[in-house]
């Protein structure tokens, strides 16, 4: 099986990796790879619809890297603690200590606040005498960073510096910014958990340092921090590339932008899961490791083999969807696994649908003209694989 090297056409895998998944798919549904300029040994890649949807659930795919032997100069930290970075029945465990507290109904009392977060937002947009500008700065990026700082009860977040880190941690530019990011970011909520406990709220943070189950058992001071770093990031990132991905696809296809703006009501929910279908913020999976050989569409993975499993790929597989390349928000959206499938399936997913659809309606009923900025130049796609969109969006309004 030849191996295909995306790290030699990194800019235009950041620009359109489409492309190169139905390449891949036509071949097969999965591939040795490799992802990162520098890697010796090639990792693996589903890029099936059913064949990733099974992976996904594949309890012979581990997501413990620890007991993988793979990363052996890796230094472990609080921050590794959490629920992404862990299997059954230690994975069981924090995910049920955790969602006692991320209820639906903890979720859905946000609602009437993310509204009004949006809206003043608009209002700030509005009230620029220029008429245009950053999407991401204005309000993609602004609301969920807002609404996750102040679920988890930390107003007071440097968000500049925090937002420095999450772009390095998730799309970084080198090796070092990388680590030196997890690093800060860690030591960081080493000191926000020891507030916390000291000073605790009625905010999500200070819920999860003193839940328990009915045997007592509670997160540790590390599993704390570890579900703080998920939640902070995960949280946050992916719904700034929900929103503006969104919109550029809304933008990109005038008719589809017509409907919406139409039938808001009707439409707006299946807009944002044909959305996440067709550009989601998350391309693929972090990393899974082989127990044992694996049969996955007549190739044979091999035992200690690293996995990751192409969300993105498997979003615009025509054995699922009919014309996939096609963004049509009428489309059933059942089936799409933007948000992953299985036990690790995200936490978050009601919370980040409520702000993408609140967000995208209210922006277009605000702004009836909104258009992109035909000033503003070439895109600037965010670097590395794991995450898709820009660092930029210009916009006209």
């Amino acid at each position: 099986m030849p191996v295909v090297d995306i790290s030699a056409s990194a800019e235009e895998f950041d620009a359109d990796p489409y492309a190169f998944y139905e390449r891949m798919r036509a071949e097969g549904p999965v591939h040795q790879i490799i992802l990162n300029a520098g890697d010796t040994v090639p990792t693996w890649m589903i890029v099936g619809h059913e064949e990733a949807r099974r992976a996904l659930n594949d309890p012979m795919l581990s997501k413990d890297w620890r007991a993988s032997g793979n990363f052996p100069d890796i230094q472990l930290s609080a921050v590794n603690s959490n629920m992404l970075e862990s299997d059954p029945p230690h994975h069981t465990r924090l995910r049920r200590l955790v969602s006692r507290e991320f209820t639906a109904r903890r979720m859905e009392g946000m609602r009437a606040r993310i509204q009004q977060i949006t809206d003043e937002l608009l209002d700030a947009m509005a009230a620029r005498p220029e008429r245009g500008g950053d999407l991401i700065e204005t309000l993609a990026f602004p609301l969920p960073m807002t609404v996750i700082c102040e679920l988890l009860g930390v107003p007071d977040l440097d968000r500049a510096r925090f937002r420095y880190w999450s772009n390095e941690i998730v799309s970084p530019t080198s090796p070092e910014a990388n680590s030196t990011a997890n690093q800060m970011m860690g030591a960081y909520l080493v000191e926000l958990i020891g507030a916390k406990s000291k000073d605790p709220g009625e905010d999500l943070l200070s819920a999860l340092i003193r839940t328990s189950d009915e045997d007592g058992d509670s997160l540790s001071p590390d599993e704390v921090i570890g579900m703080a770093f998920l939640l902070l990031i995960a949280g946050h990132e992916t719904t700034v590339n929900l929103i503006s991905n969104g919109v550029r696809a809304l933008l990109a296809h005038p008719a589809q932008l017509a409907a919406l703006r139409a039938d808001p009501d009707g439409l707006i929910d299946g807009a944002v899961e044909e959305m996440l279908r067709y550009d989601g913020p998350v391309q693929h999976t972090t990393y899974r490791f082989a127990r044992e050989p694996l049969d996955v569409g007549g190739t044979i993975i091999p035992a200690g083999a690293t996995v990751f499993v192409s969300l993105s790929g498997a979003d615009r597989d025509p054995a699922r969807f009919a014309d996939p390349g096609v963004f049509d928000i009428g489309r059933a959206p059942q089936g799409h696994l933007a948000f992953g499938h299985g036990l690790h399936f995200c936490i978050g997913a009601p919370l980040a649908r409520m702000e993408g659809r609140i967000a995208i309606r209210s922006l277009l009923e605000r702004f009836p003209d909104l258009a992109e900025d035909p000033q503003a130049g070439p895109r600037a796609w965010l670097p590395g694989t794991l995450m898709h969109g820009v660092s930029r969006l210009p916009l006209r309004w």
